[in-house]
């Protein structure tokens, strides 16, 4: 259950030029956050900035009651939240939202994170570990090494990591999907992929799952301004395989994380889960029995 609490900074460290790591307290989130959660957070307990903002729970501690936050300081929300000092507080509700489902006991999971997407991964690859499964692979991009500052971090958890950069400094080079083709193309293990961060990666990681008949879960990003369904302005376009059109879905209540498949993705008009099903060839009516 989502509780909303005046929440102190217990610890801050700068990572870098824009990314810091918040730990917070907040006995609820720890103890009950779910990997790919999020909260709605805002500096300071007056007036401005007006709105929280949504950040994924990147880690929980339930023995310490806090919660982690990998931020990039983009914009007033965020700017305000890494200015705070320890012992400063902000205004936390969470968590909220529907998280990720785990992959099945034989298949291995492919977290594919883009810049502060990457978020997510840390809480769920951790949670994947633990529980004694196959590992877990993830591909870490960024536009230049800088923006990959949790690959030493991530990888101290016991991930195994592929990072990739368009600028070809650290890992691959090019797009984070470049990596993630060359491992599927191995058909080593079944596979089921996550994906977070910019819009335009987590469609193409949607394109590829849809041409591979892979099952992908998406965390998706839109504007939010309240997290709890009321402004609907966080809506996204979601269409299953039998519907005949697409339905509004909050993705703060019904999301963050959705089937790719059934997500209408920008310049598609329907849903590749639909586009599938009107592919196939038209079904026989059953014969009757006598």
């Amino acid at each position: 259950m989502p509780a909303n609490r005046t929440s102190s900074l217990v610890a801050r460290e700068g990572l870098g030029g824009p990314y810091v790591l918040l730990t917070f307290r907040h006995p609820e989130t720890a103890r009950e956050a779910r990997p790919g959660q999020f909260v709605m957070i805002k500096a300071g307990v007056c007036a401005e900035p007006p709105l929280r903002r949504p950040f994924s729970i990147l880690e929980t501690s339930p023995e310490r009651e806090t919660f982690g936050l990998f931020v990039k300081a983009i914009g007033p929300g965020s700017r305000a939240l890494v200015s705070l000092a320890v012992g400063d507080e902000a205004q936390c509700l969470g968590p909220l939202g529907r998280p990720f489902a785990a992959p099945p006991d034989d298949a291995e999971a492919l977290m594919i994170g883009g810049g502060y997407g990457v978020a997510p991964f840390s809480f769920l690859g951790g949670e994947l570990l633990r529980s004694g499964g196959r590992a877990p692979r993830l591909f870490y991009g960024g536009r230049t090494t800088a923006d990959l500052p949790l690959l030493g971090r991530l990888r101290s958890q016991g991930l195994e990591v592929v990072p990739a950069t368009e600028d070809g400094t650290t890992g691959a080079h090019g797009r984070v999907t470049v990596p993630l083709e060359a491992h599927l193309d191995k058909g080593e293990a079944p596979s089921r992929l996550y994906a977070c961060g910019p819009e335009a990666m987590m469609h193409a990681v949607a394109r590829i799952a849809a041409r591979r008949r892979l099952e992908a879960q998406v965390s998706l990003d839109p504007w939010m301004g309240c997290g709890v369904g009321t402004c609907l302005g966080c809506v996204v376009k979601v269409q299953r395989a039998d519907d005949p059109r697409w339905k509004y879905k909050c993705a703060c209540t019904e999301g963050p994380v959705f089937d790719a498949s059934c997500v209408v993705w920008p310049g598609e008009g329907v849903s590749h889960a639909r586009q599938a099903r009107e592919a196939e060839p038209e079904r026989r009516p059953s014969e009757a029995r006598p």
